[in-house]
Formats: C-alpha cells, structure tokens, sequence
C-alpha cells in the first residue's frame, strides 16, 4: 500500500506486516527545521532503528517477542524543509490515511522535532495527551514561529485535548500561567513518583495519546537532544508509567521524539530503541 508523503528508509530488520494488517505501523518524521540549540533531530528516526539490531526481538519483562506480533514500518515522511507547520500536515494526511486503512491500528511515531506530535494528534483526535518532557512547551509563540517545538503542547491544548506532563522542569512564567488556566497539570521531575503519576493521569478521558521527548530523562541517559536539560526521570520512570497507561487506557498512539545525534549506537537512539520496544511489548501482551 502507498502512502501520501513517505520514502524508503532503514526499517526494523524482523519481519513487518502490511500496514492494513498490522496493529503497529511506525512512522519516522525526520524533522528539525526549528530546533533551537543541538541540531541532528532529522537523523532520529534512523538511529533509532539502527539501535533497535543490538535488541533482543524478545521482551523479558513481558514473556512477548514482539517479532511475531503484526508490525509495519512505513518509513519516513517526506519532510517540508524549515516547515513545522506543512511537515505536520504532512504527518497529518498520512497518520490519518493509515487510519482509514486500518482503523484499529496504533500509530507508532519516531522523531524528529517534537513540533511533528501536532500532526499525529489532530489526526488520531484523542481525548487527552500524557506527555513526558523536560519543558512545558506551552509557548504561544517562540522564535516567531507558533509551531516552534516549544509550542506543541499549547497547539494541542487548544484543540480541547486535556493534558497531563511528567518530567518537567524548564518552563517560563507565562508557560506555568497558562498551564494553570486552562487546567493543564503537570508534575515537576524532582516530584514525580508512580502515585503522583496515577493521580493525574486516573481520570483523563480516553483515548489517550503518549508522547515521549526523550529529554525528560536523566541526561546521562540522553545526552544527543535538542535541548537537554539536567535532572530527569529514570527509564524505569518511564516504563512503569507507560504499562500503567496500556494496561488502563485506551491508547491512540504513541511516539518518541527528540532523538538526535550523529553517530549509530548513540546511548540517546539505545534508550529511545528500548522504550520502544517495551511499549509494543506492554502493549502485545494484552
């Protein structure tokens, strides 16, 4: 099957489904056209799948070896260079033909700037976004650019998606005064906990969109991001929260953004690469 704004790229090594029989299709949107500090966020999506060869096919944690679970790869959007805002269209049209395709299907992105989440969401419409990210990104603008990365949970704030953010720990007051206004809630890195997690995330409506910039966690753990930031969560953070939510929600999608870097087997892409494969493994064993 052809998809509007796709080209062939590195994809996963073990056997991939068709799109309209697979119940994961990954997406790679290799964009950076507004990345604000560190640049290499267009080359996320291959190193990512890159990293992915150095992984048992076979999660343990979860007795699943996702290689025999039904997963496409449809390689990368074809981005508009320095367009946030027309590569998210792009993401857009395409998450939303996959959709048609297979409406049950989960749409698996791999950034690339986070501004390209946009895309996916107003597609896939759901009800709320849990997000995991070092900054608020609830600018109205940054850069002269409202589809800057720094503004990508503003823009899906005001499609009336409720929200929910882990991680955080950069922000700007006007960001934090507009979280409170519009009723977004977020948890600090220095007090996340699991319980703290549930509390939030309990009573968002579904279904539910999970979003990881890879720089809310510890620095060590992603040192090639765009913009980094000290003082993050742990993997294991992360993935406790993550099974929470498949287990309990009802999930719309999912991505990893913010992967960058210039070198295969980049610890940033090892910890993106394993993420995914737990979430397709939490999601598998259902």
């Amino acid at each position: 099957m052809d998809f509007l704004y796709t080209y062939e790229t590195l994809k996963l090594e073990f056997p991939l489904a068709e799109p309209e029989d697979a119940r994961f299709v990954i997406l790679g949107v290799p964009f950076d056209g507004t990345t604000s500090f560190k640049p290499g966020a267009r080359f996320g999506p291959t190193l990512i799948r890159h990293a992915t060869l150095n992984l048992e096919s076979y999660v343990l944690d979860y007795d699943v070896d996702i290689a025999e679970l039904p997963i496409a790869d449809i390689g990368d959007v074809a981005v508009v260079a320095g367009d946030p805002r027309k590569t998210a269209d792009r993401v857009r049209e395409t998450v939303e033909e996959l959709k048609r395709a297979n409406p049950s299907v989960i749409p698996i992105l791999l950034g690339g700037e986070h501004s390209q989440t946009l895309g996916a969401v107003e597609a896939l419409k759901p009800k709320s976004y849990v997000v995991f990210d070092a900054h608020l990104d609830l600018r109205e603008s940054y850069e002269d650019n409202p589809y800057n990365h720094a503004c990508v949970a503003r823009r899906i704030a005001e499609l009336g998606v409720k929200e929910a953010m882990f991680g955080i720990r950069s922000g700007t007051r006007e960001e934090v005064a507009y979280a409170e206004e519009s009723g977004i809630q977020w948890v600090h890195a220095r007090d996340y906990s699991f319980d703290a997690f549930v509390e939030l995330v309990k009573p968002l409506p579904e279904p539910v969109y999970i979003s990881i910039d890879i720089d809310a966690f510890d620095l060590s753990l992603v040192p090639s991001t765009g913009t980094p930031e000290a003082g993050g969560l742990r993997f294991w953070d992360v993935v406790e929260a993550v099974e929470w939510l498949v287990e309990n929600k009802r999930i719309a999608g999912f991505d990893i953004m913010e992967v960058a870097g210039s070198e295969l087997g980049d610890v940033t892409a090892l910890t993106a690469a394993k993420l995914l494969f737990h979430f397709i493994g939490a999601m598998g064993r259902l």
